[in-house]
């Protein structure tokens, strides 16, 4: 990383250092992906946006052509009306939005759900409402958002014995019990 990349500018406390906040546009990463529209309509959503320059995810609308009513603990597919084709060597992520999650409990099956580089169908949502109320989904509304980003494929280098780690076999809760020394 050259110089002028690393440069951090002081806080009014001179022991704590935090970068400028435009550093980030400097190693953004940013990749060309196709997008289609898997319906003609008169009034177009608008395409996955990122709704703030520090956003990771692009929010994801329904396209519906009525309100949709879930029911608690009723799952529906909800379709977004686009596809997407991806790079080899990327995937996109689809996660619920925090805040339905909190204000009406609706969030995704499968979350997080993927999309292969090499799918072309529309991307569905598989939302749940997990609430005491039913949750209505309006035409257009944002309902989950999409993470790109680059994967790596596996190589199988399969062994007898696997090398030796401080955790070993500890599973679920094992860094809640307090260390013995």
């Amino acid at each position: 990383m050259k110089a002028e990349n690393r440069r951090l500018k002081f806080s009014l406390h001179p022991s704590s250092f935090i970068p400028h906040p435009l550093s980030f546009l400097r190693v953004m990463e940013e990749v060309q992906i196709q997008i289609k529209r898997v319906r003609a309509r008169k009034d177009e959503l608008p395409l996955p946006a990122y709704m703030t320059e520090g956003s990771a995810g692009l929010d994801l609308a329904a396209d519906l052509d009525e309100d949709l009513i879930l029911a608690p603990f009723e799952r529906a597919l909800i379709p977004t009306g686009i596809a997407v084709a991806l790079p080899l060597g990327f995937e996109a992520e689809i996660r619920p939005r925090s805040g339905l999650a909190l204000r009406e409990g609706l969030t995704l099956v499968n979350s997080p759900g993927t999309i292969d580089s090499d799918y072309r169908g529309e991307i569905q949502l598989l939302a749940i409402n997990l609430g005491r109320e039913p949750v209505v989904i309006r035409r257009g509304q944002r309902v989950a958002q999409m993470v790109v980003q680059r994967v790596c494929r596996a190589k199988w280098q399969e062994v007898k014995e696997l090398p030796s780690s401080e955790r070993q076999e500890g599973g679920f809760g094992h860094t809640d019990q307090k260390k013995k020394f």
